[in-house]
């Protein structure tokens, strides 16, 4: 009982964070609104024994890069921002989106389990019992290397042309 109150509690922060960052007219509102939802993320992760992505998440996502978010919030110039036009006319792309994406969450409702059973899957070899932190290092540094370094340049990449675009004379 416990366990579905606080599955309920941490999903609706997830959603109402989601749905005040994409509709709050700030975008400093945005970003606390994003910093609840992903607080919900975290509390979610921490229903699941993920204790390692839990602090991951507080750590980084909220402690780290919100932190950022804000500072590129603040300098940047925000009035000149808030003239400019926000929306364009791709309200018809952004309708198919939804569409697809609803009909997508339709089938797997429908389907249930099944549709998520991998055809032909191999038999789990016997591998020493691991936690969750070594089973995420061994996959992220062995398989997923190469996106985790670009994501890094990206990241940096962003930081950069974020500061050179807010400063006017460098």
């Amino acid at each position: 009982m416990t366990d579905a109150v606080s599955f309920y509690i941490f999903a609706a922060l997830v959603l109402g964070g989601a749905i005040a960052t994409i509709t709050r007219r700030s975008a400093v509102h945005s970003a606390i609104s994003l910093i609840i939802s992903l607080i919900g993320v975290a509390g979610l992760y921490l229903m699941q024994q993920a204790e390692f992505l839990f602090a991951v998440q507080i750590v980084l996502y909220v402690g780290g890069i919100m932190v950022l978010f804000l500072f590129v919030i603040m300098l940047v110039n925000l009035d000149q921002a808030a003239k400019e036009r926000q929306f364009n006319r791709q309200w018809l792309a952004a309708l198919v989106c939804v569409a697809v994406v609803g009909a997508e969450i339709a089938y797997f409702m429908r389907k249930g389990a099944s549709a998520f059973q991998i055809s032909g899957a191999a038999a789990p070899s016997t591998v020493p019992a691991e936690g969750n932190t070594e089973r995420i290092a061994t996959v992220l540094m062995s398989q997923y290397l190469l996106p985790f370094e670009i994501t890094s340049v990206l990241l940096l990449v962003a930081i950069v042309g974020s500061v050179v675009m807010a400063k006017k004379r460098i």
